[in-house]
């Protein structure tokens, strides 16, 4: 596909794989950093969010006949990160240092991830329309 739509020299599922890594990455570094004790397992909320973006973006990949499905189901992933994100408007105050990582990061992966999503959906769009005028 040489037409396919990239951002920052990637494609979308690379973009959502990478993103998926970040968040499971900071989400188990977040669980054993805090100073709880037991540790909460809410630390891990990113993790819990990023593992499906991760495997949305994996499965896009292996199947590209399927690509739109997975890529739509991480559109949905994203929107839900952001409303997830965006509790740090109201709690900012309440929170430890970890969370309010935690919510920033869910609040720009989810934002940024929709944004380059609709970019590429409009592209996909522009080219089928750019396909049956031929």
């Amino acid at each position: 596909m040489g037409d396919e739509f990239r951002f920052l020299g990637m494609t979308i599922p690379r973009i959502a794989i990478l993103n998926g890594v970040l968040l499971c990455a900071w989400g188990v570094f977040s669980y054993f950093a805090q100073s709880a004790d037991p540790p909460s397992v809410t630390a891990m909320i990113p993790a819990f969010m990023g593992f499906p973006m991760l495997l949305m973006g994996v499965l896009s990949e292996w199947n590209e006949a399927n690509r739109h499905h997975y890529m739509h189901a991480s559109m949905i992933l994203a929107l839900v990160m952001t409303l997830g994100g965006a509790r740090i408007v109201t709690g900012f105050s309440d929170m430890s240092t970890l969370a309010k990582v935690s919510h920033l990061l869910l609040l720009l992966i989810g934002v940024s991830f929709t944004v380059v999503g609709i970019m590429s959906f409009r592209q996909a769009r522009l080219n089928r329309e750019e396909a049956s005028l031929e």
